[in-house]
């Protein structure tokens, strides 16, 4: 995607071909930083600390750490070490564990002079995989707002909902939930989007907004408790999220709050689509909410909220009373029954083991 005319994907390979550089997405809106990655503990700390977030882009960005952590040594014993601090980053997106076993099962059988060359072929062919398949979820997405926009007569707009964000900052390039739409944009469609703050950490607001504008796209900025209301009065016509995790038999983990808009669609007969790459099922479990870990982050994040004073200086603020304890619960589980389709890479299908089998079977 393209930011000020100048295209960008979320993570590549620094001019020097073995530093890896990333857009500091904790810094959005109001910064534009790139950071240059120069080893697994850095690696680590983006993806711990959300300079990189997003299912996708955090397993890229963890078999990039797979490269650096073997640059200097590609020993059994680094392979183990390094796998090992990426993986225990972050437990929800199933995109983590996926880049960095296919790494442990890729450079384990080779000698140790061939792993690093081998890692960073692969890391490569990662991202460019994810790329074409953000890109492919994109075309089946199409057509679903294509189908609203000829049942309004091709009048309007089409409005979309979408909570946190799947856009491309989430992914490589194009992402999941934000790629049809897109689509849709680039074919003449008009689509307004309606875009949660998603708090603690207002993904929303932050990167869905930014990068919806540095596109182009027609959006609004929302409370997170808004959805609902605006399905009541007909202000929306399809429903749109990413996931982290898509169990077997298609229940979806994504950024707290996506379950609520879930009900909300449902109750008020709106579709409920959620877009997610293959790789981002975890075919070993069926219950996601008995079995999907949920990460508890940091209560900071809910305590305190930062922004740009009116002097243009970026300053962080506590809204808890000191007093007041919190917890901070990153994600939930919708279950299969909410979900009125997934959109993937191989086409759309019901979210349910059989719908699943039929686009996934080997």
């Amino acid at each position: 995607m393209k930011v000020d005319g100048k295209a960008y994907r979320s993570i590549w390979l620094a001019t020097d071909g073995w530093s890896v550089e990333i857009i500091d997405q904790t810094k959005l809106p109001h910064e534009f930083v790139v950071v240059t990655l120069t080893s697994a503990e850095e690696a680590a700390h983006a993806i711990s600390a959300m300079l990189v977030r997003g299912a996708p882009l955090i397993g890229a960005t963890a078999a990039y750490g797979m490269c650096l952590g073997l640059r200097d040594d590609p020993s059994d014993a680094q392979l183990k070490a390094t796998a090992e601090l990426l993986i225990n980053t972050r437990p929800t997106a199933v995109n983590l564990r996926w880049a960095i076993q296919g790494m442990q099962k890729l450079l384990g059988p080779l000698p140790p002079s061939e792993r690093v060359a081998a890692a960073y072929k692969n890391a490569t062919r990662i991202c460019n995989e994810d790329v074409a398949i953000n890109s492919a979820i994109g075309d089946h997405g199409l057509k679903i707002i294509e189908d609203i926009w000829y049942g309004k007569n091709q009048k309007g707009v089409v409005n979309i909902l979408t909570h946190c964000n799947a856009g491309w900052l989430a992914t490589v390039d194009w992402g999941t939930a934000l790629s049809p739409i897109y689509k849709a944009y680039n074919k003449g469609i008009p689509v307004h989007v309606w875009v949660d703050e998603t708090r603690p950490r207002n993904q929303g607001a932050h990167l869905t907004a930014w990068e919806l504008g540095k596109h182009g796209v027609e959006h609004t900025l929302i409370v997170d408790n808004a959805g609902g209301h605006l399905m009541q009065h007909g202000e929306v016509d399809l429903c749109i999220t990413g996931t982290d995790r898509t169990t077997a038999s298609g229940d979806v983990c994504n950024k707290i709050g996506t379950y609520l808009k879930a009900l909300a669609a449902k109750d008020n007969n709106v579709p409920f689509y959620v877009a997610l790459p293959g790789p981002t099922i975890d075919w070993e479990i069926d219950d996601g909410i008995a079995d999907i870990p949920i990460e508890v982050r940091n209560s900071h994040e809910i305590e305190y909220v930062s922004g740009c004073n009116s002097e243009g200086k970026i300053e962080e603020v506590r809204i808890l009373p000191k007093t007041s304890s919190s917890k901070n619960y990153a994600f939930d589980v919708t279950p299969a029954h909410l979900v009125t389709g997934l959109i993937t890479e191989r086409g759309i299908c019901a979210a349910s083991k059989a719908g699943l089998a039929e686009l996934f079977a080997p």
